[in-house]
């Protein structure tokens, strides 16, 4: 094995888009608005509504005002950092309370194990909020799977778009960027990382077009 490291996207990589847009986020948006009504005085969630009216740049915002923001922006797909905490917030109760488990690819699930097996160190780097990473996978399809992974990033470290994002992970990691690789469905991601030197590769697994990168169509095919 050439690496002492594998960080791994979710959605498109270990999990399908489809989860994630036809399941997680019509969830928070319907059950959001009431969630933070009645517990905007709780301590984490307000930490998070304050990061809110910084970014709406309208610190004495009301609640609903902040909710009407919250919903904007989760209706254009931003990456908004306290939305995406707010998110997971209401995740935890649907998982909590059977609405849904985490989806996983079989490959990613089976592959994952092994490598774990192997003394590979497993991290997720996601847009979603880390507590979201967690939740997918203690309640996934296939059992807790948290013991797996080493760690987790998400845009605290910056957008996955951005070199400087994957230099802060190595700076975590404290490996040579040879030793470590990248898998996702993006592009963009995975030119970003590799301008560091890190290994990628592309998983293709719905049809999408590919890159220059090598690709995979299932974590069965990633060559390690």
């Amino acid at each position: 094995m050439n690496y002492r490291a594998l960080i791994t996207d979710i959605e498109g990589t270990t999990s399908r888009i489809a989860f994630v847009t036809e399941v997680l986020f019509p969830y928070a948006a319907k059950h959001l608005p009431d969630f933070i009504r009645q517990r905007c005085e709780q301590a984490e969630v307000a930490l998070e509504l304050k990061a809110v009216r910084q970014k709406m740049q309208q610190p004495n915002a009301d609640t609903e005002a902040v909710i009407a923001q919250l919903q904007a922006w989760i209706a254009a797909d931003e990456k908004i950092t306290p939305l995406k905490a707010l998110q997971g917030m209401v995740w935890r109760l649907g998982y909590q309370q059977g609405h849904f488990t985490g989806h996983l690819y079989p490959d990613a699930a089976e592959q994952l194990k092994a490598w774990h097996a192997q003394g590979l160190q497993l991290f997720i780097y996601s847009s979603g909020s880390v507590e979201a990473q967690q939740l997918l996978f203690r309640y996934s399809d296939f059992g807790d799977l948290t013991p797996l992974f080493s760690g987790y990033f998400d845009t605290r470290v910056g957008g996955k778009k951005e070199i400087s994002s994957y230099a802060a992970i190595l700076q975590h990691l404290q490996l040579p960027p040879g030793q470590v690789l990248f898998l996702s469905d993006v592009v963009a991601e995975l030119d970003a990382a590799r301008k560091l030197g890190i290994a990628t590769c592309q998983l293709i697994r719905e049809g999408q077009p590919a890159g220059s990168h090598p690709t995979a169509e299932d974590f069965y095919q990633v060559n390690l």
